[in-house]
């Protein structure tokens, strides 16, 4: 459910929130403290999960995963967030691990995992400092990121996003047009 990681930090109210709810084929309310909440069919029964709940139970999952994998048990974990996310959404990415039985030990924005990812942390070829342009185009965001690499140390000079821009919103705007 990649757009619970919308909501992940959010208060009902939001007027994203909102806008976004005529999108989705989910229903969402309103719970404690605007909370939004998930409306879910299990086994029958009909559950409200917040976003943090229901992204616990993906990483849930990718910890079982790695444990059958590696045959040890997976106790740690570093995450990535969107560019775009905000300090509250940061705290609520931590607050899902914990619900997941991990230690989330490090969060990376996914543009600055991109890079290293391509391996740029590990060129050779330049001693100097330098300066890398990341576009992260994911299937509900668009974010982009500033990089300075020297040393092998990443420094994140300016990050930007628009968590309307992603693939999922092309989908959208193609249904629309073509409707």
């Amino acid at each position: 459910m990649l757009d619970a990681k919308r909501l992940i930090g959010r208060k009902f109210s939001d007027s994203v929130v909102q806008n976004d709810m005529m999108l989705w084929p989910f229903k969402v309310t309103s719970g404690v403290n605007d909370k939004p909440m998930i409306s879910v069919k299990y086994k029958g029964e009909e559950k409200h999960l917040c976003a943090e709940e229901i992204s616990s139970m993906i990483l849930t999952k990718m910890r079982e995963t790695a444990q059958t994998f590696l045959e040890l048990p997976v106790k740690n974990a570093v995450v990535t967030v969107p560019a775009y996310f905000n300090d509250a959404q940061w705290k609520a990415t931590i607050d899902v691990g914990a619900i997941a039985g991990l230690n989330i030990m490090r969060i990376i924005n996914e543009p600055t995992v991109a890079a290293i990812a391509y391996g740029l942390d590990k060129r050779t070829n330049c001693v100097e400092e330098r300066n890398i342009f990341i576009f992260d185009l994911g299937g509900g965001t668009f974010d982009v990121s500033l990089l300075t690499i020297k040393d092998k140390v990443f420094q994140v000079k300016a990050i930007a996003g628009n968590t309307h821009l992603g693939g999922e919103d092309f989908d959208n705007r193609m249904v629309n047009y073509f409707a």
